[in-house]
């Protein structure tokens, strides 16, 4: 296995490589001139011109390309222009929160998905089988930020169970188990649109997984020999449907940064997808890179971590 995840890392150099060559392309090629956004539109034209030479914008774009690939084999992702701070400093304050909304909506979306999952495999062809798969189909194919506007209309303006926005009370709660629950408390409107946009996958690979492993011979003998049907489900039958799900889960850890972009945009959550689309509007061009760049790198070890896990619970396939 060693020797699996060495060459795994080996092969993503390359690719990281080439990720950072197309976004800072893409990125300074993109209009908007992020001078006037750091330094004001009220200066001349001198002014600028000693901003450009200061931040190294007056040099032709290979050449740009090539010091700035040299910073980050150092280490150097760049300095933000709007933070005046380094951008993987900014970024690093920004992952927690990111990483605790993907977290709990996978979790939610799992745990929710495969349990609808096979209560529709186990009635199949009823009409519970047709509302779950009607009602996640819908769910999944919602946008995010109108299911987000939904969730704050009804349940934060309109009935106040849950905060507008924000990962905190303004006012502040005591440290300890208030400010956890009051964490909790923020975190559940926002995980729940997340979440809800993967619910209708998991749910429908369970379904079938389910549905194509129940028909097996060993279930049958399972059942002939007096195992309960809920027994037979959970230890014999979800374990062997569940690896499509492990796949799914694992590849969407990487990529639902995209979807926490307009999640947290609507829930004023201070996440990495808010920091983006920040840095987006103010031409933060290192911030900008540097962003992408821990985005594709999530998304590798992702797929990295699917394929271990996939090894673990499935003994019939090697890493090699």
């Amino acid at each position: 296995m060693a020797r699996y995840v060495a060459r795994r890392i080996l092969q993503a150099i390359p690719l990281l490589l080439a990720i950072l060559v197309l976004t800072f392309i893409l990125v300074h090629l993109a209009p908007g001139d992020p001078v006037t956004i750091f330094a004001g539109e009220s200066g001349d034209a001198a002014y600028y011109a000693e901003m450009r030479v200061r931040f190294g914008l007056d040099r032709p774009i290979h050449e740009q390309l090539g010091v700035y690939l040299l910073n980050v084999l150092r280490g150097d992702f760049g300095f933000s222009y709007v933070h005046r701070r380094p951008a993987l400093e900014v970024i690093a304050e920004r992952i927690p929160a990111t990483v605790l909304l993907m977290l709990t909506a996978l979790a939610f979306s799992t745990a929710a998905g495969l349990w609808l999952g096979a209560q529709a495999a186990r009635r199949a062809d009823h009409l519970a089988d047709y509302a779950i798969t009607v009602g996640t189909l819908v769910a999944g194919a919602t946008p995010a930020f109108w299911l987000g506007q939904v969730l704050v209309i009804v349940f934060a303006a309109e009935l106040g169970w849950f905060p507008v926005q924000g990962m905190s009370s303004p006012r502040g709660v005591a440290p300890g188990l208030p400010q956890l629950l009051d964490l909790l408390h923020h975190l559940v409107l926002p995980a729940a649109t997340l979440g809800l946009l993967q619910l209708a996958l998991v749910t429908r690979l369970t379904r079938a997984g389910l549905r194509e492993v129940l028909t097996e011979e060993y279930i049958r003998t399972a059942q002939a020999k007096g195992v309960a049907p809920g027994t037979v489900l959970r230890r014999h039958a979800l374990p062997n449907a569940i690896l499509p799900v492990v796949t799914v889960v694992g590849g969407h850890f990487g990529t639902m940064l995209t979807g926490a972009v307009l999640t947290e945009i609507i829930f004023a959550w201070p996440g990495l997808g808010r920091l983006l689309y920040d840095a987006t509007l103010a031409r933060d061009h290192p911030l900008l890179m540097a962003t992408f760049f821990v985005a594709s790198l999530s998304v590798i070890l992702a797929n990295l971590a699917t394929d271990l896990t996939y090894g673990v619970l499935d003994p019939r396939v090697r890493l090699r």
